[in-house]
């Protein structure tokens, strides 16, 4: 009994330290196959995202619902329970624990809604914002808060004629004659490339000391392009990147790979999921970085790609860039704001399951072809 009350004691704290709903929505709750959700989100999932929901469950094989409130209605205690005949229930997985990285897919959806719902508060402010300058439009499509101009008047068939007659009569206007451009010369024709060919793309001026990149076959200044390799080794034309390029992320850092086979990425179908985890623990800045001698924090990172052919493509050449640094850096955080943290460095990841692009998840038909453009532009192919 002693326990008992100790457990509801404990529990209780829990639901105080998350009634501020806005500032943490979601979080993991203390038995693994539960999760503390904003009562706002949980209400939202269960009308308006009930299509998410229902969509999660059937994928998961798991039943979502609430086992304890808060005692002003600011959050949600959620136990994830399997559902009886679905996978899970036959594999004996009934009693078993909830999996992380099943728990953390349903984190994302609860982060997901949040966005939704702070969306569709945002629209109708911003609709009446607009709703001044909607009065008549210019020409160049600038908005204007003056009347619209009066309406033309009416005419006859006969003064419409007279009219149009009037008008094309006023713009008849007899324009100077103009020489048309006779055609080049083959002789003109390669004088003018020669002239361009001569020019440096970088100073803009005339080439000193010529040299051409043998892979891709560009010229430039022989200073201009040293110049040009100190910053990066690549083309400044086309960006093909010459000998291996290495970055400044941490070198402490690891790079784990777990899949799940029952869970499949909206729009790869028929596919299980590769989940792919960074971590970095915290240490001092070197010379390589902005402030050399300032300690930045550890940082955990998750991303996701389909366990398909295309999926473990891209997953190698993601294990190459992170060998060679290219993943992360240290910098200014684009979402926090804060400064000296690790970040992304270019490489797009999926850190979320739902959502699409909007909430860097999936569906996103075009995800694995743009991050395979991004890692060959830092010199890494498939082959």
């Amino acid at each position: 009994m002693q326990r008992l009350s100790l457990d509801f004691v404990e529990w209780k704290q829990a639901f105080s330290s998350c009634i501020s709903s806005d500032e943490m929505s979601v979080r993991a709750g203390q038995g693994s196959d539960e999760v503390l959700v904003s009562q706002a989100v949980w209400d939202y999932l269960a009308a308006a995202g009930r299509p998410w929901l229902v969509d999660f469950e059937d994928k998961q094989g798991l039943s979502a619902d609430i086992i304890r409130r808060g005692e002003r209605g600011g959050c949600c205690a959620v136990r994830l329970s399997p559902v009886e005949g679905s996978s899970r229930a036959r594999t004996g997985m009934m009693e078993g624990p909830v999996s992380p990285v099943t728990r953390k897919a349903f984190i994302d959806l609860c982060r997901c809604a949040r966005k939704e719902m702070t969306k569709q508060e945002a629209a109708p402010k911003r609709k009446r914002s607009l709703l001044p300058c909607m009065m008549s439009m210019e020409p160049d499509g600038e908005g204007t808060l003056l009347p619209p101009p009066p309406p033309h008047p009416r005419r006859s068939q006969r003064q419409q004629q007279k009219y149009r007659k009037n008008a094309d009569m006023d713009t008849c206007v007899v324009l100077p004659m103009q020489h048309e451009p006779t055609a080049r010369t083959g002789t003109e024709l390669a004088i003018g490339h020669e002239e361009e060919s001569n020019v440096c793309s970088i100073c803009m001026g005339e080439m000193v000391e010529k040299t051409t990149l043998d892979k891709c076959g560009h010229s430039f200044c022989r200073s201009c392009l040293e110049q040009a390799f100190q910053v990066k080794k690549a083309c400044p034309v086309c960006r093909l990147v010459y000998g291996q390029l290495i970055g400044n992320q941490p070198a402490n850092g690891t790079m784990m790979v777990e899949r799940d086979p029952d869970l499949e990425l909206p729009g790869h179908e028929g596919y299980g999921c590769i989940c792919i985890i960074y971590s970095f623990p915290p240490g001092l800045q070197a010379q390589e970085h902005p402030n050399p001698g300032v300690r930045y924090p550890s940082t955990d990172r998750v991303a996701y790609l389909p366990d398909s052919p295309e999926g473990n493509r891209v997953l190698r050449m993601l294990r190459r860039a992170f060998e060679q640094r290219l993943i992360f850096t240290i910098g200014t955080s684009m979402t926090t704001g804060m400064n000296n943290v690790i970040t992304w460095n270019d490489i797009h990841h999926k850190t979320s399951i739902w959502g699409g692009p909007r909430c860097f998840g999936y569906p996103d038909p075009t995800y694995l072809v743009r991050v395979t453009e991004e890692l060959r532009e830092k010199g890494i192919t498939a082959d």
